[in-house]
């Protein structure tokens, strides 16, 4: 964790100006790099699985993956930067973050790509925190808020220009590279980072750092890692009982790490996460409210991306652009909530979760009157109220949960919601993107049963050689099923290898039924998967009571004090 501004500012004299606003550029290109590398990879999961072969399960692990490398090593991370050194630590995690990028976008198979993804996670953990701190080192306290808010900015752009971004560069494929320049772009803004850094960036320690907790990091690793690995592997191995082995064992491993982190709290020594912040009611309702919340946003994007891009052929870019509204109401939500959150406390997050239970309630209206067939346009409205909810739920959300936390605590206590937030995320990926991926192989045989009179109909009199229209339609209704069930999508199952392939005229109707089937399969398990997300949103909704009743002058002194002792967060 971070220090407080007087340890972080110890020993070092006011710098230049200019320098200043060079130092403070270099950690906001850092934080925005970071930041847009999740949001980024949502629009080209179609095209890495087409790529690469991958899997639906690889798939999911290229996006939790990063998220649960980089919750692990999250809070170590920033005690490193104490310890060793935050310029050091920034270089090492920008260097590793860079040379992650290289190795993703040159990966030629999915276990590279998800290896390299967990590196890239892992480096990140080591370089984010210190943006921060050399905040808090290099901005006089006059001028940190304007900082803070421009990092709120950045935050708020990565968020819009994401998807954009990784849909125009996959559009334009590069050289043929189609979706590895995501990737490759990280390259030279690195380099070019770790120059001005190793130019401009200011040392600096803490004069009383924190021991790092390595036995507290590995608990808590093999605890999540243990739980996230069968919610992701469960589906493509068929839950063997091993499995459930592992989950139980990961619940161990967590309440040992809960055990042993008391124990070093009470004998006098940093843990990683203070166990006595529980004992609030405010803030282990606010911690639960963190990861349902995270879990059941972040995979929407993933399952979105899926439905326009593979579902109803819509290209990277073209889904890039669909979610514009959402990104835009989610900037004039966080703009609102700042002027909003002081006068209304907690209310403000009741009014948010509302508006993101009402958009997505929208959203999931939407593909159900038309999902086989949508526009992007149709889907305006509800991405902007759902991206309106979001907007003012998630700016305030540390803040209130915070609010009762003693400030000499709260660098630890954010530090702790934002790990948790990584873990809500990536938990949301396996659990969202497995039942995502269920209900497309579980609705495939309604779909095409339902198609059945239509398509026997329609080949009868056009199978006038080869097989009868009705071993035609039943091979059809195997191969369809075969398909949604595979978990690989390169993978073109035994029953579609047909040695006798059909007359022309045949084939091109059942070409029609297959797009059609396949356009509704996406549509309805897409829709359903919205419903799970709506329940979770419910959840949260509900939780925000658990939270402290804070607002006006007591909230504002708060983020005042805030400013100087929260780093992470």
């Amino acid at each position: 964790m971070a220090p407080t501004a007087t340890q972080a500012g110890s020993g070092h004299a006011a710098r230049p100006r200019q320098r200043t606003g060079i130092t403070v550029a270099i950690v906001l290109v850092a934080a925005f790099m970071q930041l847009i590398d999740v949001s980024i990879v949502n629009v080209a999961v179609a095209s890495i699985q087409q790529g690469l072969g991958a899997t639906d399960t690889q798939i999911q692990w290229v996006l939790a993956g990063y998220t649960l490398a980089f919750a692990v090593l999250l809070v170590a991370g920033g005690r490193l930067g104490d310890r060793l050194g935050r310029r050091r630590m920034f270089l090492v995690g920008m260097a590793g973050f860079t040379l992650a990028s290289l190795l993703c976008g040159a990966a030629t198979s999915p276990a590279i790509l998800v290896g390299s993804r967990l590196v890239q996670g892992l480096a990140a953990a080591l370089m984010y925190p210190q943006v921060y701190s050399v905040i808090q080192v290099a901005v006089s306290p006059k001028q940190r808020g304007a900082v803070l808010g421009a990092l709120g900015g950045v935050i708020g752009l990565a968020a819009i220009t994401g998807p954009l971004v990784g849909g125009l560069l996959i559009n334009v494929n590069l050289f043929g590279w189609t979706w590895r320049p995501i990737f490759l772009v990280n390259v030279p803004i690195g380099v070019l980072t770790i120059m001005f850094a190793l130019r401009f960036l200011p040392e600096s320690r803490s004069e009383e750092p924190h021991a790092i907790d390595w036995l507290g990091v590995a608990l808590v690793t093999l605890g999540v890692g243990l739980l996230v690995y069968p919610l992701v592997q469960g589906r493509e191995t068929g839950w063997p009982e091993w499995m459930f082995g592992m989950l139980a064992a990961g619940a161990t491993a967590l309440l040992v790490f809960c055990i042993y982190e008391s124990y070093r709290e009470r004998t006098g020594r940093t843990p990683l996460v203070r166990m006595s912040l529980f004992a609030g009611r405010g803030f282990s309702g606010g911690l639960i409210l963190i990861i349902v919340f995270y879990g059941a946003f972040l995979p929407f994007f993933l399952v979105f991306s899926l439905y326009v891009q593979v579902g109803l052929g819509y290209s990277a870019l073209a889904a890039g652009v669909t979610l514009v509204p959402y990104a835009l109401g989610s900037g004039a939500g966080s703009g609102l909530s700042i002027a909003l959150a002081p006068r209304m406390g907690r209310t403000i997050l009741h009014i948010g979760l509302a508006l993101l239970i009402a958009g997505s309630c929208g959203i999931a209206w939407t593909v159900h009157r038309v999902g086989s067939h949508l526009h992007g346009v149709q889907l305006l409205p509800s991405l902007v109220v759902a991206g309106l909810g979001f907007g003012l739920t998630v700016t305030p959300l540390v803040t209130l949960i915070l609010a009762k936390v003693p400030v000499h605590h709260a660098g630890s206590a954010s530090g702790v919601l934002t790990t948790a937030q990584q873990f809500g995320s990536a938990g949301g990926i396996a659990v969202l993107g497995t039942v995502f991926f269920g209900l497309l192989g579980a609705h495939a045989d309604t779909i095409t049963h339902a198609q059945t009179p239509a398509l026997t109909r329609q080949i009868t009199p056009l199978a006038t050689t080869g097989q009868p229209a009705p071993q035609v339609v039943a091979g059809y209704l195997t191969c369809f099923h075969d398909r949604a069930n595979e978990k690989d999508s390169s993978v073109v199952p035994a029953s579609c290898q047909d040695p006798h392939p059909e007359p022309t005229a045949v084939e091109n109707v059942l070409d029609t039924y297959v797009d059609q089937a396949e356009r509704e399969d996406f549509a309805w398990s897409a829709e359903h998967t919205v419903y799970v997300q709506i329940g979770l949103f419910a959840v949260c909704f509900l939780l925000v009571s658990t939270l402290p009743k804070v607002r006006g002058k007591e909230l504002a002194e708060f983020e005042k004090q805030a400013q100087d002792a929260v780093i992470i967060g």
